[in-house]
């Protein structure tokens, strides 16, 4: 597509874009009043030209901002994005960008009112981690706008997102971590095995309750992390790949862990035979007794339960990740070696998360340098 300016008085222009021709062969064009300076009235040009280009609406200030939001889920998050991840996306815009900021006209988008709303949502008593994922979906959608030429600068990049910042884990004590573990081992619970595999590896509860059989190498001592088991509002119980590629992991596991698996899949064989064929076999080592996926929630409820028992008032499932990386770390391991361990993204996500129970490296490290000096030569 075509277009031109043509001077229609001071500060005035009028915008010519030629569409081409008709069936019937006569021209067709569009018609733009606009007024500035030159430079706008020649980006405004450019803005229609690519618009029609890409086959939106030629003013694009016509499209709304929910008519964005709806046209970036559909194009690029759902095709590239876990559907946990697609529903968290979801719920944001329909509870709160839409009803502030929905019937915008995305051109007309400013810096103040994302800061606004976001200043609203904060005063209103939303945690900073949710202003910031609000933050977020705006940002990915804006992008988004942005690489297709919709718009011709992201407004949100002149926002300041709300400041996180993240609590100090206080993992359990290892007293009160073999206390649970030995509780559901004595009343022969049949979430045990996947509770101590949680506690000696660190994996997350829905890469545990993901986990099949031919994910696991006993002779090897390994598990392969593939994918997990999560709760979808719209799909119920579902399996995704890892959120990353860091998340796709093999964990080696130690002999006691792999005395506990053994046992473990001795008794699921003789349960399925009790069955006689009512059993769903799904190849899943922590099924539900069906067979089939075991609703995640059952599995927080068995270790909230056993840790009230063990004295932890506040004892969470996901606390047994926090253990596992506290004790390797407090043992002397390497912050490398323990974010591989546990599928963090980066070396930094593990730092940013666990400096304070690292933080006595420091001292160590010191007295090893003066250590080293000292018997130097």
């Amino acid at each position: 597509m075509t277009g031109s300016i043509r001077r229609r008085g001071k500060g005035s222009w009028e915008l010519t874009i030629d569409l081409g021709r008709d069936a019937s062969g006569q021209r067709r064009r569009k018609f733009v009043a606009i007024k500035g300076t030159k430079a706008h009235a020649q980006q405004r040009l450019r803005e229609l030209v690519t618009t029609l280009d890409k086959g939106l609406p030629i003013d694009s200030r016509k499209i709304t901002l929910a008519d964005w939001m709806a046209r970036w889920m559909t194009e690029y998050v759902r095709p590239k994005c876990r559907q946990m991840t697609i529903e968290r996306y979801d719920r944001a815009i329909q509870r709160h960008i839409l009803p502030a900021l929905g019937q915008i006209e995305l051109g007309g988008l400013t810096p103040r009112h994302i800061q606004s709303l976001e200043a609203k949502l904060a005063r209103e008593g939303m945690a900073p981690a949710g202003v910031e994922l609000i933050h977020n979906v705006l940002s990915g959608a804006l992008k988004y706008a942005l690489r297709l030429e919709v718009v011709w600068r992201n407004v949100i990049q002149a926002v300041t997102p709300p400041r996180v910042v993240r609590k100090e884990v206080e993992p359990p004590e290892i007293t009160a971590v073999r206390r649970i573990l030995d509780s559901a081992k004595s009343e022969n619970h049949p979430l045990h095995p996947c509770l101590h595999l949680m506690a000696y590896t660190g994996c997350r509860r829905g890469e545990a309750l993901g986990l099949r059989w031919q994910d696991v190498n006993l002779d090897a001592g390994t598990i392969a992390v593939v994918q997990a088991l999560a709760r979808s509002v719209e799909k119920g119980l579902i399996f995704q790949p890892p959120k990353t590629n860091s998340g796709r992991r093999v964990i080696d596991l130690d002999d006691g862990t792999v005395a506990v698996l053994r046992a473990h899949q001795g008794q699921q064989l003789l349960y399925k035979a009790q069955l006689d064929g009512e059993y769903q076999n799904q190849d899943l080592l922590f099924p539900d007794p069906t067979g089939g996926p075991l609703n995640p929630m059952a599995l927080t409820r068995a270790f909230k339960r056993l840790a009230q028992r063990a004295g932890l008032k506040d004892g969470r499932l996901h606390h047994l990740r926090h253990f596992h990386a506290s004790v390797m770390l407090q043992s002397g391991q390497s912050l490398v070696l323990v974010s591989k361990r546990l599928g963090h993204a980066s070396v930094s996500t593990t730092a940013d998360i666990y400096a304070h129970i690292a933080g006595g490296w420091q001292k160590e490290a010191a007295r090893a340098f003066a250590k080293a000096m000292e018997g130097g030569t």
